[in-house]
């Protein structure tokens, strides 16, 4: 069976995901078909068109592809089958704002792009732009499968479904992959045996880079009974589960010691799920992010706008490299699940994994309508969310909390409404330590710092003006 299928990929020249994308689905056997790049950088889409021709040419392709650079979104998402959604709302300059403005007043943030001060301000900027892919999707393709990428997750894949109800949208992460790993390395190292993430099942739910592991199991091995073994050797110098090298946190800033993970087993009984640069900013900011000294303590690292724009330019370099045969591709397989999922859904195989949908209940502990992250069942052109476990009260407050701020995030947006907004703002657990005024000070600076992405949605004057 072969299905030949149209991917509009939004996005298109993504500097990391897309080409890994484009290799996943190259070693996929039975697809084959078009795929629609495009990108507000149009340069960027044309390399990695060039990058998908080398593909296709490479031994190891067993489905081929054709790629166009579409200058218009109409023309990539006209007869698509799914529709792929990547993007980076705004530029490094925006995300320096995000990320460090909050510093001064003594906020810290590792990622900066789901909750806290810096992932209000990038759904401030995120959300009007896919209010226009929603419509346009309804109007010019109703029928495909949209695949969102792009963070904040929760807020993305609820703006898709407020503005067209009728969509079939799903968010797709890779943080409990992580946790999955992290589990083999913990089985190989109490238990001696080795197996590949995907032998194991896990019952993970909760919000995007919030969600918590209630059940582990290989076999009939309980997972998390292995926990405290695995604790007792290795929570004070730190496991880093991907890679050969389980230190690799003391260089990489997007690598973590797992010491937050560990530590929030220790206290309520459930493994959350997400990295420790990501679980930190859930929680209040004197736990885990209260100053540099305090994050490097917790084995994890800020990651700084210097670093990733440094870390954009050498991907640029390299993407040129690969579009010019320069530098040879590796086509193979990745970790990341997308073309996995369209198999499914296209009917070759059925899939159970996690993924981000309304809540239908699935989640009985949160509210109805909310993005949640819990295990889903992918078949043929449908997708049924699998009811989670119950999470520990204690652990369904903190996710609570911060499922309702981004709700009040979104509905504010939606209203285009600074005071709505600002409530959700103040009420973050990393600006617990601010005084109201300090949280309205911090607000305006950072929408200040931003405005030229924000002043054609938002009346900021008039609201600081008040």
């Amino acid at each position: 069976m072969e299905k030949n299928i149209k991917i509009a990929y939004i996005g298109g020249g993504s500097k990391q995901w897309a080409r890994v994308f484009m290799s996943d689905l190259a070693v996929a056997e039975g697809l084959s078909g078009e795929i629609a790049l495009y990108d507000i950088d149009l340069e960027a889409a044309q390399r990695n068109a060039a990058i998908g021709s080398r593909i296709n040419r490479d031994p190891a392709a067993k489905s081929i592809f054709q790629y166009s650079v579409c200058p218009r979104l109409e023309d990539a998402l006209e007869n698509a089958d799914f529709v792929i959604i990547s993007i980076l709302p705004g530029t490094f300059r925006e995300m320096r704002s995000d990320v460090h403005a909050p510093e001064s007043y003594g906020i810290y943030q590792s990622v900066g792009d789901t909750v806290g001060p810096g992932g209000i301000l990038r759904a401030m900027r995120t959300v009007p732009i896919y209010e226009e892919f929603a419509g346009q999707i309804r109007d010019i393709c109703p029928n495909a499968w949209v695949l969102n990428l792009t963070n904040p997750m929760s807020i993305c894949v609820k703006t898709l479904y407020d503005v067209f109800p009728g969509i079939k949208a799903f968010g797709c992460c890779h943080e409990v992959f992580h946790a999955q790993e992290f589990l083999t390395k913990m089985l190989l190292e109490t238990r001696g045996i080795s197996v590949r993430r995907n032998e194991i099942y896990t019952d993970a739910s909760g919000v995007n880079h919030f969600t918590w592991i209630t059940e582990a199991k290989y076999q009939n091995i309980d997972l998390l009974s292995l926990l405290p073994e695995f604790m007792d050797r290795f929570y004070e110098e730190g496991y880093y589960e991907c890679g050969e090298d389980r230190f690799a946190f003391r260089t990489d800033p997007f690598a973590y010691g797992n010491k937050v993970k560990l530590d929030l087993y220790r206290r309520y009984g459930a493994l959350a799920a997400a990295g420790d640069r990501h679980l930190a900013e859930f929680l209040p900011n004197g736990w885990y992010l209260k100053d540099p000294q305090t994050v490097r303590d917790w084995q994890f690292g800020l990651t700084t706008v210097d670093f990733r724009e440094k870390q954009q330019a050498d991907r640029i370099a390299e993407t040129i490299a690969f579009a010019e045969g320069a530098k040879p591709f590796p086509v193979r397989k990745s970790t990341e699940e997308a073309a996995d999922l369209m198999k499914a859904l296209l009917g070759f195989k059925t899939l159970v994994t996690n993924v981000n949908l309304p809540n239908q209940g699935q989640m009985p502990q949160m509210p109805l309508g909310s993005i949640v992250e819990t295990n889903c069942v992918f078949s043929h052109d449908q997708i049924k969310p699998v009811v989670s476990g119950k999470l520990p009260t204690a652990v369904a407050n903190l996710v609570y909390r911060n499922c309702v701020n981004i709700d009040t995030t979104y509905e504010g947006i939606k209203e285009r409404n600074l005071s709505t907004i600002f409530a959700a703002f103040v009420n973050q657990p990393l600006c617990g330590s601010l005084t109201l005024e300090q949280s309205k000070a911090l607000f305006r600076d950072m929408c200040r710092n931003t405005r030229a992405y924000l002043d054609p949605w938002f009346d900021l004057d008039g609201w600081f003006a008040e």
